[in-house]
């Protein structure tokens, strides 16, 4: 492990001066774009947009395939529709839509809900190829690219808030990760492989949210929350040149 820093997180934040500095006016605090949902589910991008306000997000806007708007109604004013395919879920002309709020925002989180359809698959394809800011994925956003990994580990301004299970799926071959192996032990795998990839990684391990950014890693108590991805975009959204801190602190704030 020679090179990682391993910074252990328990009752105090380790970089309490991100704490206080942060917007104190609500209009200064970011925009954040929520994409996820299909027809027969739309509980990610719901938590998401629940935990992004509860951290503290300035304005919130969901993407939701439009399968789900007689559902929805008016009942959540904050949401946009794009276009779905038959069985519900975004298809690939939801692509446009996605842009236009993407320029709109200062981050963007795919929550997770999308469903298994091959146009979803191509839509966000193309939308990880092109769009180039920040950018956060969560619950099967990530499976979406697990035969595709390099695409995100290429990726600057990335977090990827994934089980341990699925990052076990993504980053083989490149590194085994074993469920049996001790924290220590992962801990010194992620930290060798952080300096190869671009992207941060938000994963859990023997009981400890593990935050992985270049070599540096952070581990905080607690068990894997998808609303992590929600506080994670929000925190880095707001502290843009202090990805690793932004992100250790987000989880201090979620199990606080």
């Amino acid at each position: 492990m020679a090179g990682t820093s391993w910074l252990k997180q328990t009752d105090k934040p380790l970089f309490p001066d991100i704490l206080w500095n942060r917007p104190e006016n609500k209009r200064y605090a970011g925009k954040l774009m929520i994409a996820g949902g299909h027809a027969q589910s739309f509980s990610a991008p719901s938590r998401a947009f629940i935990a992004a306000s509860k951290a503290g997000a300035g304005t919130v806007r969901i993407l939701l395939p439009n399968s789900l708007q007689k559902v929805i109604g008016r009942g959540l004013p904050e949401a946009e529709f794009a276009a779905s395919t038959p069985i519900g879920s975004f298809s690939a002309k939801a692509l446009a839509i996605f842009f236009d709020l993407a320029d709109w925002s200062d981050a963007v989180l795919l929550a997770g809900d999308f469903g298994k359809n091959s146009e979803t698959a191509v839509l966000l394809d193309n939308f990880v190829d092109k769009f180039g800011g920040q950018l956060t994925f969560c619950g099967d956003a990530v499976d979406y690219f697990v035969s595709n990994s390099q695409k995100l580990f290429a990726r600057e301004n990335t977090a990827i808030v994934a089980t341990f299970s699925q990052l076990q799926k993504l980053a083989a071959p490149d590194i085994v990760l074993r469920q049996n192996t001790d924290l220590a032990q992962v801990v010194d795998a992620l930290g060798d492989w952080g300096r190869s990839i671009k992207s941060a990684i938000i994963t859990e391990h023997s009981g400890q949210i593990i935050v992985s950014f270049d070599s540096q890693i952070s581990t905080t108590p607690g068990t894997f929350d998808p609303d992590i991805a929600g506080y994670a975009s929000v925190w880095r959204l707001q502290q843009p040149d202090k990805p690793f801190e932004a992100l250790t602190t987000a989880v201090w704030c979620l199990f606080a």
